[in-house]
């Protein structure tokens, strides 16, 4: 990660480490079993072929009521919510809807993260 530039700024050990990689842009890195379990979901149907792709998109958020007017305005899009919004072990709030492909996109609100009222996050 040093090599490309990137700076690790969270971790939690065993599940997932979070990477600024560009102004506003978060990477997060998740092994299987981690990600199955914020996705609320049998690690084995995060293999391909299976219908849930092992990637999820994130979109962060504001506050808590945004997340819940994110997800409704993707509901009425015609996206299946996967996930509905709720209070994390983390801290947050956050839900997840499955676009058309079977991709995860999560609707988070993290209050030890600032996004900025143009959208871009910092860690």
């Amino acid at each position: 990660m040093d090599g490309l530039g990137w700076t690790p700024h969270q971790e939690v050990p065993g599940q997932v480490i979070f990477l600024q990689v560009n102004h506003g842009l978060i990477l997060s890195l998740w092994n299987r079993a981690g990600m199955a379990a914020e996705l609320g979901t049998d690690p084995g149907t995060l293999d391909p072929g299976h219908g849930i792709a092992p990637i999820t998109l994130s979109q962060n958020v504001a506050s808590p009521a945004e997340v819940d007017a994110v997800l409704a305005q993707a509901r009425l899009a015609g996206a299946a919510v996967a996930n509905p919004p709720r209070r994390q072990e983390w801290g947050g709030y956050s839900g997840y809807f499955a676009d058309p492909d079977g991709f995860r996109w999560e609707i988070a609100f993290n209050p030890t993260w600032q996004v900025n009222d143009d959208g871009h996050v910092t860690v």
